[in-house]
């Protein structure tokens, strides 16, 4: 078969509809996200879970074999005086997201809202939604975000109570209720239990420090009495039980135990005080001087002759007997010797010769000087001389 040959300005049609097809760019779709409106503010309890809604549209979207596929969502959280905090992101079919975050419909969709479970105080803040969308090519964009408030709400943790003052008859007492974590802060109120059931109001009642002031009280005030701490997610109570006392206060009982601490002390110190100032009396009178010196033997006075204790005649040498005499000695005349002790020594017998003048003679003293024997306590001693028949002379 033999094909005809075509007219050119057929040819030139073809040619000049495939080149426009391919320089014409299709229409761009718009790209707009959505939220509730008068949602955009939220308020949730903590521990409880919540959903952040937001969805988009795409304005001006045609039809054609290259469908808005690429789709991009992220999620993030503005905290004041902290940084931008990604919290979720899908990106290309991936999710990657923190611990209790994930979105409500699976994508590709085009409701991404927000899931928020085990909900913190530290979760409060402004999340913003963005979204981005593209074709197979990346070459079409189309890009919109919002962004919606979340406060976490946190209940009153229990209250501690606490009695401020003594409660006896006829004084005042404050009741006080303070719970450590609330938000908001929480409100109190006091009440009395049953059967006494009474409600307290202002100005007896601070609502916002959580006191209630008693005055004049009696003993029909005594009872249970019961805060209650409320906000908007919650309450917690505590109670104290309130005693009107009508002895005396323990003011007066612990006065009264100091004083007689205080007496019982005086008096311990007055005890010992006369104790230390009889003994300081009595020590003078029984002073031992353990230190003194032995008395020195006194010396005889010069020339002076006494009896030694045993009965022989005895006298302390004085200087002018220690010296020799200036003229020879008369016959018969006493010869001074030296003694180591006041006992009578015998005097070596004197042979008596004829116009010879007899030498005075002393004990042997072994070699010891008088000085050394003075030293060592000797006394020198007068013996008498004897006759040859051995009697005194």
């Amino acid at each position: 078969m033999v094909s005809l040959p075509r007219p050119p300005a057929t040819s030139l049609l073809r040619f000049l509809f495939l080149g426009l097809s391919t320089l014409a760019s299709p229409s761009r779709a718009q790209l707009e996200l959505h939220v509730p409106a008068g949602l955009t503010k939220l308020k949730a309890a903590e521990g409880a879970e919540v959903v952040l809604p937001a969805w988009y549209t795409l304005q001006g979207q045609v039809s054609s074999s290259r469908p808005w596929e690429l789709l991009t969502v992220m999620w993030f959280l503005e905290q004041e005086g902290k940084d931008l905090n990604q919290v979720l992101a899908y990106i290309s079919g991936t999710t990657s997201s923190k611990s209790g975050v994930s979105l409500v419909y699976s994508m590709p969709s085009q409701n991404v809202s927000l899931r928020l479970q085990d909900l913190q105080e530290k979760d409060s803040g402004s999340y913003r939604c963005s979204v981005n969308v593209q074709d197979h090519q990346g070459i079409k964009r189309s890009h919109s975000s919002k962004t919606l408030e979340l406060s976490v709400l946190v209940p009153p943790a229990s209250p501690s109570c606490h009695l401020l003052g003594v409660p006896r008859v006829g004084t005042n007492v404050t009741l006080s209720c303070q719970s450590p974590r609330s938000k908001p802060a929480a409100q109190y109120q006091w009440e009395r239990a049953p059967p006494s059931s009474q409600v307290f109001f202002a100005p007896v009642l601070d609502a916002i420090r959580g006191s209630l002031s008693l005055t004049n009280l009696s003993s029909p005030m005594s009872g249970v009495y019961i805060c209650k701490a409320h906000n908007e997610v919650g309450s917690a109570q505590c109670n104290v039980t309130l005693e009107v006392s009508t002895g005396p206060g323990p003011a007066v009982v612990a006065g009264a135990v100091v004083g007689t601490l205080v007496g019982l002390g005086l008096l311990a110190g007055l005890v010992l005080l006369y104790q230390r100032r009889s003994k300081a009396l009595e020590e003078p009178a029984n002073d031992i001087k353990e230190d003194a010196a032995a008395p020195r033997t006194l010396p005889w006075p010069k020339g002076s002759d006494t009896i030694s204790k045993n009965g022989t005649l005895s006298s302390v040498t004085s200087a002018r007997a220690l010296r020799h005499p200036q003229g020879p000695p008369r016959p018969g005349a006493l010869t001074p010797t030296l003694s180591l002790s006041s006992q009578v020594l015998p005097s070596p017998r004197l042979p008596r010769t004829d116009g010879a003048q007899p030498q005075p003679t002393s004990p042997s003293t072994g070699g010891v000087s008088s000085s050394a024997l003075s030293r060592m306590g000797a006394v020198p001693v007068m013996v008498p001389a004897q006759s040859q028949a051995g009697s005194l002379v």
